[in-house]
């Protein structure tokens, strides 16, 4: 026979629920709803009992205001055993906020668009020959996510390189109806973004708004895609060559592309030291002194004889 402490072990305990607390009176309901509306942070409980007048059952009062907010709009939530109001949870999507992130493109980048804009369909290389530099990958991402720019296809020379051009999102950004309505060179000098004294014979091309491939561009294959030109950090196998005059081709364009790239550096490097040697060059004329004015020679051994034959 199970003894009688056996028998009540056994039993399920019984949930409680707020409504067995004793009833918080209204008045004292309203209190502790002032409170926690006029914090701006959350409350613990002892400090909510400190702030109500005595003999208010705080843990009583708290859990009949959070069955009463239930159903609400707004909670009354713990947190961190701190008691505050929050927006339902199933309401939340009300909450969000749409906003426009605002940046700065880089002056590498506002160059590069315009080199772009105006001599499309262009290449990477065509960019860096006319900027005179190195155009990091990473500018290029950039204009490629405004999407401000878009790869047009594939120029048949050794390697194959992209081509970039303007998309419909570039006119409608700079309020353009048409390419053509890009400023030319006489808007340019009157805005003062040229200088009035240009070199003979410079202009500013004029880009046509015809997005047919020019005949020295091929058609994007289907796996030049926009995911494959902002290159992954893991690069896929290549696939063999089926024969070797591919290999050797492959290893040819291989070749030109690297030549192109160490060329770029290595007319960076000259550039910067030619500049260098000249500002040395500069510094050591400006300390050499003036051969038009001789120095004051001063003979002190004279001024000793006089001395001695005084002395005599």
């Amino acid at each position: 026979m199970a003894s009688l402490a056996e028998v009540r072990r056994d039993e399920p305990e019984e949930e409680v629920s707020p409504m067995d607390h004793p009833v918080a009176r209204p008045e004292e309901l309203r209190l502790l709803e002032a409170l926690l509306f006029a914090s701006a942070e959350p409350i613990d409980q002892a400090t909510l009992a400190k702030r109500m007048p005595d003999g208010v059952d705080i843990k009583a009062a708290l859990a009949q205001l959070q069955a009463e907010y239930a159903p609400r709009g707004v909670n009354l939530v713990r947190v961190a055993n701190k008691w505050t109001f929050r927006t339902a949870g199933d309401l939340s999507w009300l909450m969000t906020r749409e906003s426009t992130e605002t940046r700065k493109l880089s002056r590498a980048a506002i160059e590069v668009l315009a080199i772009v804009a105006y001599h499309q369909p262009v290449t990477r290389a065509e960019i860096e020959e006319i900027r005179g530099v190195v155009t990091s990958k990473g500018t290029i991402d950039v204009l490629l996510e405004t999407g401000w720019i878009r790869p047009r296809g594939r120029r048949k020379t050794p390697g194959r390189p992209l081509t970039f051009g303007t998309t419909d999102a570039f006119l409608s950004q700079f309020s353009l109806e048409a390419l053509g309505d890009l400023p030319g060179l006489e808007e340019l000098k009157g805005t003062g973004l040229l200088d009035s004294r240009l070199p003979t014979g410079f202009s500013v091309p004029s880009p046509s708004d015809d997005a047919t491939l020019r005949e020295d561009e091929e058609p994007l294959e289907p796996g030049d895609t926009l995911e494959l030109l902002l290159a992954p950090a893991v690069e896929p196998e290549a696939e063999e060559p089926k024969t070797e005059s591919e290999a050797a081709e492959n290893e040819a364009v291989a070749e030109v592309e690297t030549a192109e790239v160490e060329m770029t550096v290595e007319a960076e490097a000259e550039f910067e030291a030619e500049a260098a040697a000249e500002e040395d060059a500069t510094e050591v004329d400006a300390a050499e002194p003036d051969a038009g004015e001789p120095e004051e020679h001063i003979d002190h051994a004279g001024d000793d004889d006089g001395a001695e034959e005084k002395g005599e």
